[in-house]
Protein backbone atom coordinates (compact mmCIF):
# COMPACT_ATOMS: atom_id res chain seq x y z
CA UNK A 1 0.00 0.00 0.00
CA UNK A 2 1.26 3.53 -1.04
CA UNK A 3 1.25 6.11 1.69
CA UNK A 4 2.97 8.58 3.39
CA UNK A 5 4.79 6.45 5.39
CA UNK A 6 6.22 4.53 2.76
CA UNK A 7 9.61 6.53 2.88
CA UNK A 8 10.53 5.92 6.66
CA UNK A 9 12.46 4.16 7.89
CA UNK A 10 10.97 0.05 9.01
CA UNK A 11 11.25 0.15 12.93
CA UNK A 12 13.35 -2.78 14.09
CA UNK A 13 12.43 -4.87 17.59
CA UNK A 14 15.65 -6.96 17.84
CA UNK A 15 14.45 -10.11 20.14
CA UNK A 16 18.07 -11.77 19.98
CA UNK A 17 17.86 -11.53 24.10
CA UNK A 18 14.62 -12.81 24.59
CA UNK A 19 13.28 -15.00 21.98
CA UNK A 20 16.17 -15.29 20.54
CA UNK A 21 17.47 -17.07 23.81
CA UNK A 22 14.57 -19.26 24.01
CA UNK A 23 15.82 -21.46 21.18
CA UNK A 24 17.25 -25.00 22.58
CA UNK A 25 20.63 -24.92 24.02
CA UNK A 26 20.92 -21.18 23.41
CA UNK A 27 22.19 -19.01 26.96
CA UNK A 28 23.88 -15.95 27.06
CA UNK A 29 25.91 -14.90 30.10
CA UNK A 30 25.12 -11.37 31.36
CA UNK A 31 28.50 -10.01 29.58
CA UNK A 32 27.37 -11.91 26.18
CA UNK A 33 24.41 -9.89 26.72
CA UNK A 34 25.72 -6.37 27.27
CA UNK A 35 27.98 -6.96 24.31
CA UNK A 36 25.24 -7.81 22.00
CA UNK A 37 23.31 -5.05 23.43
CA UNK A 38 25.79 -3.07 23.21
CA UNK A 39 26.60 -3.72 19.56
CA UNK A 40 22.99 -3.61 18.43
CA UNK A 41 22.71 0.07 19.90
CA UNK A 42 25.89 0.83 17.74
CA UNK A 43 24.07 -0.39 14.78
CA UNK A 44 21.23 1.70 15.32
CA UNK A 45 18.93 -0.80 15.94
CA UNK A 46 16.13 1.37 18.01
CA UNK A 47 14.08 -1.35 20.40
CA UNK A 48 15.08 -4.52 21.99
CA UNK A 49 13.29 -6.79 23.63
CA UNK A 50 15.68 -7.70 26.14
CA UNK A 51 14.21 -10.17 28.44
CA UNK A 52 11.26 -11.55 30.49
CA UNK A 53 11.47 -10.04 34.14
CA UNK A 54 8.93 -12.50 35.54
CA UNK A 55 11.85 -15.50 35.00
CA UNK A 56 13.28 -14.57 38.12
CA UNK A 57 15.89 -12.46 40.15
CA UNK A 58 18.84 -13.11 37.71
CA UNK A 59 16.60 -12.66 34.70
CA UNK A 60 15.57 -9.18 36.67
CA UNK A 61 19.16 -8.51 37.50
CA UNK A 62 20.02 -8.70 33.64
CA UNK A 63 17.67 -6.16 33.04
CA UNK A 64 18.58 -3.42 35.36
CA UNK A 65 22.34 -4.52 34.04
CA UNK A 66 20.98 -3.45 30.36
CA UNK A 67 18.98 -0.81 31.81
CA UNK A 68 22.21 0.93 33.36
CA UNK A 69 24.24 0.17 30.53
CA UNK A 70 23.37 3.84 28.91
CA UNK A 71 21.81 2.25 25.72
CA UNK A 72 20.00 4.84 23.57
CA UNK A 73 17.67 2.05 22.30
CA UNK A 74 14.18 1.60 23.79
CA UNK A 75 14.67 -1.48 25.89
CA UNK A 76 11.22 -3.96 26.08
CA UNK A 77 10.10 -6.52 28.57
CA UNK A 78 8.29 -9.01 27.79
CA UNK A 79 5.20 -9.98 29.78
CA UNK A 80 2.62 -12.89 29.61
CA UNK A 81 -0.96 -11.69 30.16
CA UNK A 82 -0.61 -11.54 33.71
CA UNK A 83 -0.05 -8.63 36.44
CA UNK A 84 2.43 -10.23 37.92
CA UNK A 85 4.46 -9.74 34.73
CA UNK A 86 3.51 -6.27 34.66
CA UNK A 87 4.76 -5.90 38.27
CA UNK A 88 8.20 -7.85 37.70
CA UNK A 89 8.75 -5.29 35.07
CA UNK A 90 8.22 -2.28 36.58
CA UNK A 91 10.11 -3.28 39.36
CA UNK A 92 13.11 -3.97 37.16
CA UNK A 93 12.64 -0.16 35.81
CA UNK A 94 11.70 -0.72 32.61
CA UNK A 95 9.65 1.46 30.40
CA UNK A 96 8.38 -0.38 27.99
CA UNK A 97 6.88 -3.74 27.88
CA UNK A 98 5.25 -6.31 25.83
CA UNK A 99 2.23 -7.92 26.45
CA UNK A 100 1.23 -11.17 24.86
CA UNK A 101 -2.12 -12.43 24.02
CA UNK A 102 -3.22 -16.26 22.85
CA UNK A 103 -5.16 -15.66 19.46
CA UNK A 104 -5.73 -18.82 17.82
CA UNK A 105 -8.33 -21.28 19.00
CA UNK A 106 -4.87 -23.89 19.16
CA UNK A 107 -2.94 -21.77 21.60
CA UNK A 108 -6.53 -20.66 23.65
CA UNK A 109 -7.33 -24.14 24.07
CA UNK A 110 -3.72 -25.09 25.63
CA UNK A 111 -4.41 -22.36 28.61
CA UNK A 112 -8.06 -23.26 28.87
CA UNK A 113 -8.98 -19.55 27.78
CA UNK A 114 -11.35 -18.35 25.39
CA UNK A 115 -11.77 -14.95 23.25
CA UNK A 116 -14.01 -13.57 26.04
CA UNK A 117 -10.74 -13.92 28.31
CA UNK A 118 -8.90 -12.21 26.26
CA UNK A 119 -10.64 -9.26 25.68
CA UNK A 120 -11.24 -8.91 29.91
CA UNK A 121 -7.86 -9.18 30.01
CA UNK A 122 -7.07 -6.56 27.43
CA UNK A 123 -9.31 -4.18 28.23
CA UNK A 124 -7.79 -4.75 32.04
CA UNK A 125 -4.12 -5.26 31.71
CA UNK A 126 -3.62 -2.13 28.69
CA UNK A 127 -4.33 0.66 30.70
CA UNK A 128 -2.89 -0.81 34.01
CA UNK A 129 0.36 -0.78 32.10
CA UNK A 130 -0.18 2.61 30.64
CA UNK A 131 0.13 3.77 34.51
CA UNK A 132 3.50 2.59 35.03
CA UNK A 133 5.19 2.21 31.15
CA UNK A 134 5.87 4.96 28.64
CA UNK A 135 5.38 2.23 25.72
CA UNK A 136 3.08 -0.34 25.71
CA UNK A 137 2.95 -2.66 22.56
CA UNK A 138 0.69 -6.16 22.89
CA UNK A 139 0.88 -9.09 21.09
CA UNK A 140 -1.31 -11.50 19.16
CA UNK A 141 0.26 -14.52 19.44
CA UNK A 142 -0.54 -17.07 16.72
CA UNK A 143 -2.72 -14.62 14.85
CA UNK A 144 -1.60 -16.44 11.43
CA UNK A 145 -4.03 -19.28 12.31
CA UNK A 146 -6.69 -17.36 13.66
CA UNK A 147 -9.50 -16.05 11.79
CA UNK A 148 -8.95 -12.59 10.17
CA UNK A 149 -12.39 -11.08 11.54
CA UNK A 150 -10.81 -12.49 15.40
CA UNK A 151 -7.85 -10.58 14.56
CA UNK A 152 -8.82 -7.30 13.50
CA UNK A 153 -11.34 -7.29 16.57
CA UNK A 154 -8.92 -8.12 19.18
CA UNK A 155 -6.78 -5.26 16.94
CA UNK A 156 -9.44 -2.81 17.42
CA UNK A 157 -10.04 -3.64 21.38
CA UNK A 158 -6.16 -3.24 21.89
CA UNK A 159 -6.33 0.63 20.11
CA UNK A 160 -9.30 0.87 22.64
CA UNK A 161 -7.57 0.09 25.38
CA UNK A 162 -4.46 2.69 24.49
CA UNK A 163 -2.29 0.11 23.39
CA UNK A 164 0.56 2.07 21.31
CA UNK A 165 1.84 -1.33 19.01
CA UNK A 166 0.06 -4.40 17.88
CA UNK A 167 2.20 -7.18 17.38
CA UNK A 168 0.80 -9.56 14.71
CA UNK A 169 3.05 -13.12 15.57
CA UNK A 170 3.20 -15.58 12.90
CA UNK A 171 4.11 -17.88 15.55
CA UNK A 172 5.00 -21.21 14.09
CA UNK A 173 5.53 -19.80 10.61
CA UNK A 174 2.88 -20.33 8.39
CA UNK A 175 2.48 -17.25 6.64
CA UNK A 176 3.38 -16.45 3.01
CA UNK A 177 3.95 -13.03 1.21
CA UNK A 178 1.46 -13.38 -0.98
CA UNK A 179 -1.44 -13.40 1.25
CA UNK A 180 0.29 -11.41 4.64
CA UNK A 181 0.78 -8.55 2.30
CA UNK A 182 -2.98 -7.86 1.93
CA UNK A 183 -3.65 -8.97 5.77
CA UNK A 184 -1.47 -6.57 6.94
CA UNK A 185 -3.47 -4.05 4.50
CA UNK A 186 -6.35 -4.70 6.19
CA UNK A 187 -5.23 -4.90 9.54
CA UNK A 188 -3.38 -1.58 9.46
CA UNK A 189 -6.48 -0.26 8.24
CA UNK A 190 -8.00 -1.25 11.80
CA UNK A 191 -4.72 -0.08 13.51
CA UNK A 192 -4.95 3.43 12.21
CA UNK A 193 -2.25 5.29 14.07
CA UNK A 194 -1.47 2.24 16.45
CA UNK A 195 1.58 0.84 14.51
CA UNK A 196 2.03 -2.60 13.39
CA UNK A 197 4.42 -4.78 13.88
CA UNK A 198 5.12 -8.11 12.42
CA UNK A 199 6.88 -11.22 14.04
CA UNK A 200 8.27 -14.07 12.12
CA UNK A 201 9.17 -17.09 12.24
CA UNK A 202 11.10 -19.83 10.08
CA UNK A 203 9.45 -22.70 9.90
CA UNK A 204 8.81 -22.90 6.08
CA UNK A 205 11.88 -20.44 5.24
CA UNK A 206 9.85 -17.64 4.36
CA UNK A 207 10.31 -15.60 7.38
CA UNK A 208 12.55 -12.82 5.32
CA UNK A 209 10.45 -12.95 2.68
CA UNK A 210 7.43 -12.47 4.90
CA UNK A 211 9.02 -9.63 6.46
CA UNK A 212 9.12 -7.77 2.86
CA UNK A 213 5.55 -8.58 2.29
CA UNK A 214 4.13 -7.13 5.57
CA UNK A 215 6.16 -3.78 5.31
CA UNK A 216 4.43 -4.12 1.59
CA UNK A 217 1.29 -4.22 3.02
CA UNK A 218 2.02 -1.68 5.53
CA UNK A 219 3.59 -2.50 8.39
CA UNK A 220 5.68 -0.18 10.67
CA UNK A 221 7.71 -2.65 12.45
CA UNK A 222 10.00 -6.03 11.96
CA UNK A 223 10.52 -8.39 14.67
CA UNK A 224 14.11 -10.17 13.95
CA UNK A 225 16.56 -11.69 16.07
CA UNK A 226 20.90 -11.60 15.05
CA UNK A 227 21.31 -15.02 12.32
CA UNK A 228 17.45 -15.84 12.47
CA UNK A 229 18.28 -17.43 16.20
CA UNK A 230 15.43 -18.46 18.00
CA UNK A 231 12.83 -21.64 18.45
CA UNK A 232 12.98 -24.47 15.93
CA UNK A 233 13.70 -23.05 12.26
CA UNK A 234 14.21 -19.78 14.01
CA UNK A 235 12.94 -16.12 13.57
CA UNK A 236 13.54 -13.56 11.15
CA UNK A 237 17.02 -12.92 10.65
CA UNK A 238 18.06 -8.96 11.25
CA UNK A 239 20.58 -9.25 8.68
CA UNK A 240 18.47 -10.39 5.74
CA UNK A 241 15.62 -7.90 6.45
CA UNK A 242 17.53 -4.98 6.19
CA UNK A 243 19.27 -6.08 3.09
CA UNK A 244 16.28 -7.83 1.80
CA UNK A 245 14.13 -4.38 2.60
CA UNK A 246 16.86 -2.32 1.09
CA UNK A 247 17.57 -4.21 -2.43
CA UNK A 248 14.17 -5.79 -2.80
CA UNK A 249 11.62 -3.18 -1.71
CA UNK A 250 14.31 0.00 -1.52
CA UNK A 251 13.07 0.48 2.06
CA UNK A 252 15.30 1.06 5.02
CA UNK A 253 15.55 -0.10 8.94
CA UNK A 254 18.22 3.09 9.88
CA UNK A 255 20.76 0.48 10.73
CA UNK A 256 24.42 0.93 9.76
CA UNK A 257 24.52 -2.51 7.19
CA UNK A 258 28.70 -1.82 7.34
CA UNK A 259 28.36 -3.69 11.27
CA UNK A 260 25.73 -6.24 10.28
CA UNK A 261 28.99 -9.02 9.94
CA UNK A 262 30.77 -8.15 12.96
CA UNK A 263 27.28 -8.02 14.92
CA UNK A 264 26.03 -11.83 13.32
CA UNK A 265 29.88 -13.41 14.48
CA UNK A 266 29.48 -12.17 17.91
CA UNK A 267 25.49 -13.60 18.02
CA UNK A 268 26.82 -16.87 16.39
CA UNK A 269 29.95 -16.80 19.39
CA UNK A 270 27.07 -16.47 22.25
CA UNK A 271 24.72 -18.73 20.65
CA UNK A 272 27.31 -21.28 20.26
CA UNK A 273 25.75 -21.73 16.64
CA UNK A 274 28.22 -21.22 13.83
CA UNK A 275 27.63 -19.00 10.80
CA UNK A 276 26.35 -21.52 8.45
CA UNK A 277 28.46 -21.62 5.12
CA UNK A 278 25.72 -20.89 2.51
CA UNK A 279 23.64 -18.23 5.38
CA UNK A 280 22.50 -15.66 2.97
CA UNK A 281 24.19 -12.08 3.75
CA UNK A 282 26.97 -13.14 6.18
CA UNK A 283 27.99 -16.85 5.20
CA UNK A 284 31.01 -17.35 4.21
CA UNK A 285 29.39 -18.69 0.27
CA UNK A 286 27.63 -15.74 0.41
CA UNK A 287 30.21 -13.41 -1.83
CA UNK A 288 32.52 -16.76 -2.87
CA UNK A 289 33.07 -17.97 -6.54
CA UNK A 290 34.35 -20.92 -8.51
CA UNK A 291 32.75 -21.00 -11.32
CA UNK A 292 34.34 -19.89 -14.69
CA UNK A 293 31.85 -17.99 -15.87
CA UNK A 294 30.88 -16.34 -12.72
CA UNK A 295 34.66 -15.44 -11.96
CA UNK A 296 35.52 -13.59 -15.54
CA UNK A 297 32.29 -11.80 -15.32
CA UNK A 298 32.93 -10.85 -11.25
CA UNK A 299 36.55 -9.73 -12.37
CA UNK A 300 35.25 -7.69 -15.10
CA UNK A 301 32.04 -5.81 -12.88
CA UNK A 302 32.23 -5.93 -9.00
CA UNK A 303 28.02 -6.60 -9.05
CA UNK A 304 28.35 -9.43 -12.41
CA UNK A 305 27.28 -12.34 -10.22
CA UNK A 306 26.73 -10.43 -6.49
CA UNK A 307 23.56 -8.35 -5.55
CA UNK A 308 25.28 -5.85 -3.69
CA UNK A 309 29.22 -5.19 -2.50
CA UNK A 310 30.33 -7.40 0.56
CA UNK A 311 31.73 -4.05 2.17
CA UNK A 312 28.21 -3.22 2.05
CA UNK A 313 27.56 -5.85 5.60
CA UNK A 314 31.42 -5.59 6.81
CA UNK A 315 32.54 -8.38 4.67
CA UNK A 316 36.37 -7.75 3.06
CA UNK A 317 35.19 -8.34 -0.20
CA UNK A 318 34.56 -11.07 -3.09
CA UNK A 319 36.88 -14.39 -2.63
CA UNK A 320 37.74 -16.27 -6.05
CA UNK A 321 38.55 -19.61 -4.87
CA UNK A 322 40.36 -22.83 -7.01
CA UNK A 323 38.48 -25.92 -7.90
CA UNK A 324 36.17 -28.51 -10.73
CA UNK A 325 34.71 -25.39 -12.65
CA UNK A 326 37.44 -22.79 -12.03
CA UNK A 327 38.16 -21.11 -15.57
CA UNK A 328 41.30 -19.67 -17.08
CA UNK A 329 40.62 -15.84 -15.56
CA UNK A 330 40.13 -17.20 -12.22
CA UNK A 331 42.75 -19.07 -11.89
CA UNK A 332 45.18 -16.85 -13.76
CA UNK A 333 43.82 -14.07 -11.38
CA UNK A 334 44.47 -16.47 -8.32
CA UNK A 335 48.08 -17.22 -9.65
CA UNK A 336 48.96 -13.90 -10.20
CA UNK A 337 47.90 -12.96 -6.72
CA UNK A 338 50.64 -15.44 -5.63
CA UNK A 339 53.23 -13.92 -7.48
CA UNK A 340 53.04 -17.12 -10.29
CA UNK A 341 53.42 -16.49 -13.89
CA UNK A 342 52.13 -19.08 -15.61
CA UNK A 343 51.32 -19.24 -19.11
CA UNK A 344 48.10 -20.38 -21.16
CA UNK A 345 49.64 -24.19 -21.51
CA UNK A 346 50.91 -23.94 -17.45
CA UNK A 347 47.19 -22.99 -16.74
CA UNK A 348 45.37 -24.99 -18.42
CA UNK A 349 47.78 -28.27 -17.03
CA UNK A 350 46.82 -26.63 -13.76
CA UNK A 351 43.32 -26.63 -14.37
CA UNK A 352 43.20 -30.23 -15.21
CA UNK A 353 44.79 -31.28 -12.02
CA UNK A 354 42.21 -29.05 -9.98
CA UNK A 355 39.49 -30.78 -11.21
CA UNK A 356 40.91 -34.64 -10.22
CA UNK A 357 41.83 -33.36 -6.92
CA UNK A 358 39.13 -31.20 -6.18
CA UNK A 359 37.08 -34.66 -6.99
CA UNK A 360 38.57 -36.12 -4.57
CA UNK A 361 38.64 -34.11 -2.04
CA UNK A 362 35.21 -32.53 -2.58
CA UNK A 363 36.11 -29.10 -1.76
CA UNK A 364 37.55 -25.85 -3.22
CA UNK A 365 41.29 -24.90 -2.79
CA UNK A 366 41.95 -21.60 -1.27
CA UNK A 367 44.75 -18.94 -2.90
CA UNK A 368 47.38 -20.48 -0.38
CA UNK A 369 46.95 -24.02 -0.81
CA UNK A 370 46.75 -23.05 -4.82
CA UNK A 371 51.02 -22.62 -4.23
CA UNK A 372 50.82 -26.26 -3.54
CA UNK A 373 48.73 -27.65 -6.93
CA UNK A 374 51.08 -25.40 -8.90
CA UNK A 375 54.15 -27.24 -7.44
CA UNK A 376 51.96 -30.56 -8.50
CA UNK A 377 51.50 -29.90 -11.76
CA UNK A 378 54.92 -28.93 -12.64
CA UNK A 379 56.47 -31.89 -11.17
CA UNK A 380 54.09 -33.77 -13.31
CA UNK A 381 53.74 -34.73 -17.19
CA UNK A 382 50.68 -33.49 -18.57
CA UNK A 383 49.77 -37.03 -19.75
CA UNK A 384 50.52 -38.01 -16.65
CA UNK A 385 48.53 -35.61 -14.59
CA UNK A 386 45.26 -36.39 -17.39
CA UNK A 387 45.65 -40.34 -16.20
CA UNK A 388 44.43 -39.31 -12.76
CA UNK A 389 41.36 -40.66 -10.96
CA UNK A 390 40.16 -39.94 -7.55
CA UNK A 391 41.40 -42.40 -4.77
CA UNK A 392 45.10 -43.34 -6.52
CA UNK A 393 48.33 -41.73 -5.54
CA UNK A 394 47.04 -37.94 -6.16
CA UNK A 395 45.01 -38.55 -2.58
CA UNK A 396 48.49 -38.63 -0.49
CA UNK A 397 49.48 -35.67 -2.35
CA UNK A 398 46.85 -33.56 -2.50
CA UNK A 399 46.74 -29.65 -0.07
CA UNK A 400 45.44 -29.66 2.69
Amino acid sequence: MQGETDTAAVWLIDSTLRDGEQAPGVVFSRAEKLAIAAMLDRMGVPELECGTAAMGKDAQEELRALLEAGLRARLTGWCRARREDLEASAVCGLRSVHIAFPLSDIQLGTLRRDRAWVLEELADLVPMALTRFEFVSVGAQDASRADAAWVAEFAAAAKQAGAMRLRYADTVGLCNPFSLASEMRALKGVCGSMQLEFHGHNDLGMATANCVAAVEGGADCLSVTLNGVGERAGNAALEQAVMALRHALGRECGVESMLLYAACRLGAQASNRPIAEMQPIVGRAAFQHESGIHCAGQLRHPLAYEPFPAAEVGKSGTEIVAGSHSGRAGLQHLLQQLGIDADPAETGQIMKLLRTLALARKSAYASEELRVVHRLSSQMPAAHIMSQRPGNSFSEAEPR
